[in-house]
């Protein structure tokens, strides 16, 4: 695949990043001086550029070159600058450097030969503008000077500035050479847009929807959780349904009410220790399935065993075992013994935001019960448990089911209060109750 440039100007350094300290750290200086050692220019690129622009958090630093990946392997041992193997990156360009424990991205400047929808063919070059063409949106192809002067070959300054995403070139090339950009879009619509979608990249991934079904399930949940991270998730999810890609990647999506109402909580509704943004309990509050459902989303996403559980749990739990704020104490931490507190916590967030969905609003009597819960959870700490099965044992209540039911039983009282019986109380309660073969009674 070509691209004619030639009306594309040589253009200098349009914008300047503030000298914040992620771009003064000792590791990164260090990278950057050993990469251009021998005079390569070298340049920061994409997110990091886009967020330190916005003056965002910047989670992660990649660097350009146009050096080739050999070239910059021998540079950075040069430099004593471990490397990660990596075989699928170095065929694309990218090699992988580790300072100071820190991991960074080195990738060789690429123009794209060919895509075939899921994969593409690239070619190295020396030419900056042809890299930045390559991308997907023009708020992406900005690079920076170690010093920080900014080049923008596509207008994504102005962009940013705008709060508008948009792809480069034509909207709808630009998604048929990869059908993981519908996903994208609506990914970076979400955390950087405050405008109206653009219509032409709506339209084309309105147009292409059904690509999208040929992609992994990895790939389809990177993206769909990043999107669940967005401050309007729920508002994501629906625009994301209006272009009909919803229905193919997570038809199961039906509870938005509820997660415009949890992702409020978890953000501006709840200030505790421990309750933040979560995207896993965020796509649980939003589906309306059984376990088995949820099991099947979990499956379809390629999650991680615990991650399937902890999903079926939050969207499919037993009504018995769900959350009330008017329970009693003990049963109250009867719960959250047996779930443990950071799954509590989910189920308490999720029914909070799906009774306030049902009913409209919250009394604050009700509410002071929801964040009385919360506040149970966050600190819920109990000490060990004083007794094992060999003290029950050693104190004659016989081997088998019996044994079982004698643990159940004694923890179940220590629960009720409140954790104040030690071990001797615990001893003298299998004695009362004549759970000792013993004929005691109570």
């Amino acid at each position: 695949m070509t691209r004619d440039w030639t009306q594309l100007k040589t253009r200098t350094p349009v914008g300047q990043l503030s000298p914040d300290p992620w771009m003064k750290t000792p590791g990164l200086r260090r990278l950057l001086a050993a990469l251009s050692a021998d005079g390569t220019e070298v340049r920061l690129i994409g997110g990091c550029v886009r967020d330190g622009l916005l003056r965002r958090p910047v989670k992660d630093v990649d660097i350009a070159t146009p050096d080739r990946p050999e070239v910059v392997q021998a540079l950075l041992a040069r430099a004593d600058i471990g490397t990660v193997p990596w075989r699928r990156g170095l065929e694309h360009g990218t090699v992988l450097a580790v300072v100071d424990e820190t991991p960074f991205e080195v990738t060789t400047l690429r123009r794209d030969v060919r895509c075939d929808g899921r994969h593409a063919e690239v070619a190295f070059t020396e030419d900056w503008t042809a890299d930045a063409a390559r991308r997907d949106f023009t708020i992406n192809t900005l690079s920076a000077t170690p010093d920080g002067a900014v080049f923008d070959y596509f207008d994504g300054i102005t962009d940013l500035s705008a709060g508008r995403v948009r792809f480069v070139g034509r909207a709808i090339d630009r998604i048929r050479e990869d059908a993981l950009r519908i996903l994208r879009f609506f990914r970076f619509h979400a955390h950087y847009a405050h405008t109206a979608p653009d219509k032409d990249a709506f339209t084309a991934c309105q147009a292409l929807a059904e690509t999208v079904d040929d992609l992994s399930g990895e790939r389809v949940r990177a993206e769909l959780l990043k999107i669940l991270m967005a401050s309007d998730p729920a508002g994501a999810l629906l625009l994301v349904r209006a272009a009909h890609v919803l229905r193919r990647i997570l038809p199961e999506a039906e509870r938005f009410d509820v997660l415009r109402i949890l992702a409020f909580l978890e953000t501006r509704g709840v200030i505790a220790p421990g309750v933040v943004a979560d995207d896993l309990r965020r796509l649980a509050a939003v589906l309306n399935t059984d376990e088995p459902g949820a099991v099947a989303v979990a499956e379809r996403l390629r999650l991680s065993r615990r991650e399937t559980q902890r999903l079926a749990e939050i969207a499919a739990l037993p009504a018995r075992l769900r959350p009330r704020p008017e329970a009693s104490p003990a049963d109250r931490r009867r719960l959250l013994d047996q779930l443990g507190p950071s799954r509590t916590l989910d189920l308490i967030l999720v029914e909070w935001a799906a009774e306030r969905a049902r009913n409209g609003h919250t009394d604050s009597r009700r509410t002071a019960a929801w964040m009385a819960a919360v506040t149970e959870a966050t600190a819920f700490a109990p000490p060990p448990f004083p007794l094992t099965g060999h003290d029950l044992i050693a104190a004659g209540v016989p081997r088998g089911p019996a044994l079982g039911a004698a643990l159940t039983h004694l923890r179940d009282w220590w629960l009720i209060e409140d954790f104040r019986p030690d071990r001797g109380a615990l001893l003298e309660r299998i004695r009362d109750l004549g759970l000792d073969g013993g004929e005691g009674g109570g």
